[in-house]
């Protein structure tokens, strides 16, 4: 059988609304042509990320049902802590109500002013928590990353050789900790290898310096190992994601990924000296060590979907999705970056717009034009997202490419939807040649990406 099945059944369904292409062009409007401020009450197949926004099984929902709600060392953390320590073998768990606030905690913690964190490539708000305390975020990107449409493996590998060499200018003490990003969000979802992962591990030890994963879909990329490294071809999933994480001295995990819930996070690690700078740091705005800004039920069922994420049958089905999108998009001469991932499909607006001006920002050209035509949001990963002024001059200092994200959302759409998503690209492939570009009229320093108000650029034809 060729037909790789969805493992669930459907229980429970949420209607929406079905908008026309009017509607959606003055919804869009209306919203100075920022998919963040569009109502999703407007948006007919929401790709704009999948964070937070996955069904819960019905183990979860009974789990929620279960959760104590005790204020201080209520049941269900420790239930989470079990599972936790499980997985990752990390002597300290603390939840928190989500990923950006275990960055904050943590480089709190670690961090000062004027050094310098590398990572495999910082996402949006992991490099904003560093650059925030005026410190340096670092990208050692793999180079066969930047190839975007060859299909080439690892590509969200950390360059082990650019990045030893950079150690090794390094003044003693300017390095405060090490990351990699798995999967490797800012490359197109990308895997890192566990040879990868081995390299960097022993590389930040021989320099001394504590070694981070952000582990927010720490479970595809442990199906990627197992699907592509024949050491782990006929290793059980639980035991790659243990490997993975036996490298690291710890991680912080938005949960809204692979923990399949709405809300949520952790940040773990084994040393006791920085274990107790986050116990002091998280009751500041998390509330209690041991709930974290969640409620109990939130505890309760974040221990169940980590039970559950590493099940083969539901890994395989979310590479069947990614891929089916994927595939389809290419027949339609959609430039795609290769290969896929599993959490999203990433599309080149750069190649699939070139006349667009990389000033007049493509990427967000393009998620503009998707939503108008078929009510589908995404998001663009680009010069909106990662360019800023230049601090001097005022210049825009563009992204390195602009990308337009299709995020699937876990266990919520079914494969109608997806054949929507392409032949509405479909309809944009035949008048690419049309759409034109946007410019900021307004701006925030930090993460402009969520609040920026945009206009179409001087001398654009809108349809």
């Amino acid at each position: 059988m060729k037909t790789v099945l969805e493992p669930f059944r459907i229980k429970a369904i949420e209607p929406f609304r079905i908008t026309t292409e009017a509607e959606r062009a003055r919804i869009l409007a209306d919203a100075h042509w920022n998919l963040f401020l569009v109502r999703a009450e407007d948006v007919m197949i929401d790709l704009l990320t999948d964070s937070g926004t996955g069904a819960m099984s019905a183990m979860q929902w009974a789990a929620l049902m279960n959760g104590d709600e005790s204020y201080a060392c209520c049941r269900s953390f420790y239930e989470l802590e079990a599972v936790v320590r499980d997985l990752t073998g990390y002597k300290h768990v603390f939840p928190v109500h989500q990923g950006r606030a275990a960055e904050r905690i943590l480089f709190g913690c670690m961090v000062q002013k004027g050094q310098s964190v590398p990572n495999n490539a910082h996402f949006d708000t992991t490099r904003a928590n560093v650059e925030y305390l005026q410190a340096n975020a670092l990208d050692f990107v793999a180079p066969q990353a930047r190839e975007l449409q060859k299909s080439a493996q690892w590509k969200g590998d950390l360059d082990v050789v650019k990045l030893e060499a950079w150690l090794q200018q390094q003044p003693e003490g300017s390095v405060p900790l090490g990351l990699i990003t798995i999967t490797n969000n800012r490359v197109g979802g990308q895997p890192v290898s566990m040879q990868n992962l081995r390299a960097v591990s022993a590389l930040y030890r021989r320099h001394g310096i504590p070694f981070f994963l952000d582990a927010a879909r720490f479970a595809e990329n442990a199906w990627w190992i197992h699907r592509l490294e024949p050491e782990w071809r006929d290793v059980p999933l639980p035991k790659i994601a243990r490997a993975m994480f036996d490298l690291a001295d710890g991680c912080w995990i938005s949960a809204k990924k692979d923990g399949l819930v709405n809300i949520g996070g952790l940040l773990c690690c084994n040393d006791d000296g920085i274990a107790q700078k986050v116990r002091n740091l998280v009751p500041l705005t998390e509330g209690f060590p041991t709930y974290g800004g969640l409620a109990g039920r939130d505890l309760a069922a974040l221990a169940q979907g980590l039970r559950e994420v590493l099940d083969p049958d539901y890994l395989r089905y979310r590479e069947a999705a990614a891929t089916y999108l994927a595939s389809h998009l290419v027949r339609l001469g959609v430039p795609v970056v290769q290969p896929n991932g599993l959490h999203a499909v990433y599309v080149d607006a750069r190649a699939m717009l070139p006349h667009v001006p990389l000033s007049e920002l493509p990427g967000q050209a393009l998620a503009c034009e998707l939503y108008v035509q078929g009510g589908i949001r995404s998001v663009e990963i680009g010069t909106l997202m990662f360019g800023h002024p230049d601090p001097k001059t005022g210049a825009p200092v563009l992204a390195d490419h602009d990308l337009v994200r299709l995020c699937l959302p876990r266990r919520v759409y079914t494969q109608s939807h997806v054949d929507w998503v392409i032949e509405s690209f479909a309809e944009l492939m035949d008048r690419r040649a049309k759409i034109t570009g946007y410019e900021i009229v307004e701006q925030a320093p930090i993460l402009r990406a969520f609040t920026a108000k945009l206009r179409p650029a001087a001398g654009g034809a809108r349809r």
